[in-house]
């Protein structure tokens, strides 16, 4: 059927965030607060109407990828080392930070891979 043709997968990368958006949002603010939100917001608009993976699309991917895997914590300068002293290990949401993260990770490795369009950093294994 011509109907049943794989989505590409930037087209998955793009449907999971989509679908997720909630649940990343949340994750943001509550990870980064505030200025994570709006960066996460950004991405979640910008993935809506990009045709294809762009080097600053998989940079702000991999961002919100670092902010989610705790790239960051345990820098004092850093917003999300505050934040990340607030949480309770025991919440139910860190269990489900860390499947999207890992879901997150998947699909941008092949998104990457795909369009041979990669972040600086490669996302942490």
């Amino acid at each position: 059927m011509p109907f049943d043709s794989p989505r590409s997968a930037f087209a998955e990368l793009a449907v999971f965030l989509c679908s997720e958006a909630e649940a990343l949002q949340n994750a943001a603010l509550l990870l980064g607060g505030r200025p994570a939100l709006r960066r996460t917001q950004r991405l979640l608009d910008d993935m809506t109407t990009a045709p294809r993976l762009t080097q600053r699309l998989a940079r702000e991917v991999s961002a919100l990828h670092d902010l989610l895997t705790l790239e960051n914590v345990g820098d004092p300068e850093r917003l999300e080392t505050a934040y990340f002293d607030e949480i309770d290990p025991a919440s139910a949401v860190v269990e489900d930070i860390c499947l999207a993260a890992d879901r997150l990770e998947d699909l941008m490795t092949a998104a990457c891979s795909e369009s041979g369009v990669c972040a600086q950093e490669p996302l942490a294994a």
